[in-house]
């Protein structure tokens, strides 16, 4: 397994004033780091490259859809929109040596129409999906869709939808990313949702139940990493929390209170954690 970090803990955005981190990152014991990509257009992708080639680090994509892109739109040509631009992303990504990009990529985060998601919604995404996946395969890349909390998203929330939506659209290059925050809220035990995902695991975010330390909540972290094994993972094992005061982007996560002394802790006493559990 692989240890990263979401740059989220410091940063909204990831830029040249963030470059100094990544030197301090591998010092600190993670095997790689992972950048938001927001815009195709305005990804600094060799500039990503160049800085973690240099210190040593991979790196993984997290990306969202912005307003006005939805690949569940009933408006066909927003999820022609959509596609192009998920496209566009897959490209940038894997000019900055990514293979994983990871995700909510069906609708932006908070949208909340207050029902339940439909048929059509649903086949839409599967063809969104299927469309993509030879420009995944062309760059080498795979999707790993995130299922969210029933607060921020509507459409997938669960292990089980996730598999099955795996299941329907059945690309290689498409699988789930599985993150335990959410998993805290949804499921019945996180590390059972874990087993449900099954062949489909393609990215796991290591989050405590307040997006605070690893291993200072109640996640159940022995059990997640039995069936990690069980699963013969060997993915990455990624931190994503998110600083205290980063605007939108706090907004988006809701945190409005310091939930630790910094957000440094929640990176370096938490990869203390996971790799000490993983040993185990």
């Amino acid at each position: 397994m692989k240890f990263g970090v979401n740059t989220f803990i410091w940063s909204a955005e990831f830029g040249a004033e963030q470059l100094p981190l990544l030197s301090t990152i591998k010092a600190r014991g993670f095997d790689g780091v992972e950048v938001p990509l927001f815009r195709p257009a305005s990804f600094a992708a060799p500039m990503i490259r160049k800085g973690t080639e240099a210190n040593g680090l991979e790196v993984t994509i997290c990306s969202v859809l912005v307003q006005g892109l939805s690949l569940i739109s009933d408006d066909a040509q927003v999820r022609r929109e959509t596609v192009a631009h998920m496209k566009d992303a897959i490209g940038a990504g894997a000019e900055a040596g990514a293979k994983i990009i990871a995700g909510p990529l069906y609708s932006p985060v908070g949208y909340l129409p207050g029902r339940r998601r439909t048929e059509d919604e649903w086949k839409w995404a599967v063809e969104g999906y299927q469309a993509i996946g030879d420009t995944l395969v062309s760059h080498g890349v795979t999707l790993a869709i995130e299922p969210l909390n029933r607060f921020e998203a509507f459409f997938l929330n669960t292990a089980a939808d996730a598999a099955r939506l795996c299941d329907e659209v059945n690309h290689p290059n498409v699988g789930v990313l599985f993150d335990t925050f959410h998993a805290n809220i949804e499921e019945k035990s996180i590390a059972a949702g874990y087993r449900t995902v099954g062949k489909h695991l393609k990215h796991v975010h290591t989050c405590e139940n307040d997006r605070g330390t690893p291993g200072s909540g109640h996640v159940e972290w022995a059990e997640v990493f039995a069936i990690l094994r069980e699963l013969q993972y060997d993915g990455w094992l990624t931190i994503e929390s998110f600083g205290f005061a980063l605007g939108e982007i706090s907004a988006a996560a809701s945190i409005w209170r310091d939930i630790e002394t910094s957000p440094d802790v929640i990176a370096w006493d938490g990869v203390k954690f996971l790799r000490a559990i993983a040993a185990r």
